[in-house]
């Protein structure tokens, strides 16, 4: 793939993922809608919890779009997904429809920052590059 189109490609997925993640569930938790507050009370997350965990997803994602700090950003919310995950574990909800999403939103994130960064792809290469295919250990 040309690397503007890689660039351009990796910056449409992170766009659809903020977007996704302003509108599904950060700014429902910030505004203290009954789906948010609902939704984690029944995940066994006391109310006084909602507004905490909607800045905590937004410091999150704002690292995460600042290309300074984009990979503190994803690390962190990866982390943020861990922890979405096992909460979806404790609750022994369906594994593909909930306690997975965590990790497609992660892949999905992740997707979008390794095509916009070069660096991260020399650090996570597809292939081993030429000099370095059949070398032993």
């Amino acid at each position: 793939m040309k690397p503007n189109l890689m660039i351009w490609t990796g910056r449409i997925l992170t766009g659809i993922f903020a977007i996704f993640m302003l509108v599904a569930s950060i700014m429902p938790k910030l505004i203290g809608a009954d789906v948010a507050t609902n939704s984690l009370r029944e995940l066994g997350w006391p109310d006084g919890y909602v507004l905490m965990i909607g800045l905590i997803e937004l410091a999150c994602l704002v690292l995460y779009l600042i290309p300074r700090t984009s990979i503190l950003g994803a690390i962190l919310t990866m982390g943020l997904l861990g922890g979405a995950m096992a909460t979806q574990i404790r609750v022994e909800n369906p594994i593909f429809s909930h306690v997975f999403f965590s990790l497609y939103l992660g892949l999905f994130m992740w997707g979008g920052l390794w095509l916009r960064n070069a660096a991260l792809r020399r650090l996570f290469p597809l292939y081993a590059p030429e000099e370095n295919r059949g070398a032993t250990v």
